[in-house]
């Protein structure tokens, strides 16, 4: 088992700078999910660590050592990539055997890791079956366990689920989950899919550009997300951001004729423009006259939850209600925000302005 330090670390592609100083340390043991959008520079950071991709400036180290200069073979890590990468003529057990086939693992030590191995994936009814005829997700747990019988340091994993249909998306993460709990194995795993980070890991680093947002437990990130960028990419449906202008009376002026006064300690700086967010889920449904006023343009029904939109001002507003209510496109809704669950940013930088939020 080992730790991972990130120091100071850049990536350029010819003149192209796409990595500029990243600072990250992972405890050994712990899972952590590197988020962003496409092309924000996760999969190269994953890269690097595993040794497929050079660095051009800073250090990383797996453990006590700096593998700058180590090749990929020898830093005793495992990869899982966005495909399965399986040989189409090899059996489950070949493809799983074929790395200690290649180190020259005794044979009797490469049966003890496979069976240990496949029942932990629940592949032992399959080890003589090829990839064809497995399914998306069996073949996801063989590639795993190729991984897995390496006894790695580390494992790293490139968006291992995105091919896969909903239904088995939600069932592998469950797997990669309880995988970490049994194993108590360092794990850094790269998604854009920021479900993905919230349930899997016990901290999210968020990257946008090459650049990191910011780094916390899930909860954390969600309740106080440091500024707009990871108010909006995180959670769904997305955070509403509302511009507003901050008033001498500790309120916040939104379009549409509407004040609202989140808790916390606001700048006393009337006059400057902010943007007030406000998840839809800390939004309710309120008696005439006690908030304000939406009228629905879209009523959304999901089974559990109703997603209502209307507009305030120029901006869609969306309100989740997790109880069922009769409502339709056209009606009028009163809605009051929770003062307690509201976040407010500057509007020119986008950084995050108040102490409200959960702590």
């Amino acid at each position: 088992m080992a730790s991972v330090e990130i120091r100071n670390v850049y990536k350029s592609f010819g003149p192209v700078e796409v990595i500029h100083g990243i600072d990250v340390d992972i405890a050994d043991r712990e899972l952590v999910v590197l988020v962003g959008p496409s092309g924000c520079g996760k999969s190269t950071l994953l890269r690097m660590i595993a040794g497929l991709e050079d660095i051009t400036a800073g250090e990383i180290a797996i453990g006590e050592r700096v593998v700058n200069r180590v090749p990929a073979k020898e830093r005793n890590i495992a990869m899982v990539f966005q495909s399965y990468a399986l040989y189409p003529h090899m059996t489950v057990y070949r493809n799983m055997s074929f790395g200690l086939r290649m180190r020259k693992i005794p044979k009797d030590e490469q049966d003890r890791r496979i069976a240990w191995a496949a029942d932990i994936l629940e592949l032992t009814d399959y080890l003589k079956r090829y990839p064809r005829q497995l399914s998306g997700g069996q073949r996801q747990r063989v590639a795993m366990g190729r991984a897995l019988v390496r006894e790695p340091i580390a494992f790293l994993f490139d968006e291992p689920l995105s091919n896969l249909d909903a239904q088995l998306r939600v069932q592998m993460r469950t797997e990669i989950r309880e995988l970490h709990q049994r194993l108590q194995t360092t794990m850094i795993y790269v998604t854009h899919d920021q479900v993905e980070a919230m349930t899997l890991a016990d901290r999210i680093v968020v990257m946008r550009d090459g650049y990191i947002e910011q780094i916390g437990a899930p909860a954390h990130v969600y309740d106080r997300p440091a500024n707009t960028f990871v108010a909006g990419f995180i959670g769904s449906p997305q955070m509403n951001l509302l511009p507003g202008t901050l008033g001498a009376d500790g309120g916040i002026a939104l379009e549409g004729g509407v004040t609202v006064r989140p808790d916390g300690n606001l700048p006393a700086e009337p006059g400057r423009a902010v943007l007030y967010g406000i998840r839809p889920e800390d939004l309710r449904l309120v008696g005439e006259g006690e908030g304000f006023a939406l009228t629905l343009d879209v009523v959304e029904t999901t089974g559990r939850e109703i997603e209502l939109f209307g507009t305030l001002g120029a901006r869609r507003l969306c309100v989740l209600l997790q109880a069922r209510a009769s409502v339709r496109p056209g009606e009028t809704v009163w809605v009051s925000p929770d003062p307690a669950r509201a976040h407010v940013f500057d509007a020119e930088t986008g950084v995050r302005l108040d102490a409200a939020g959960p702590a």
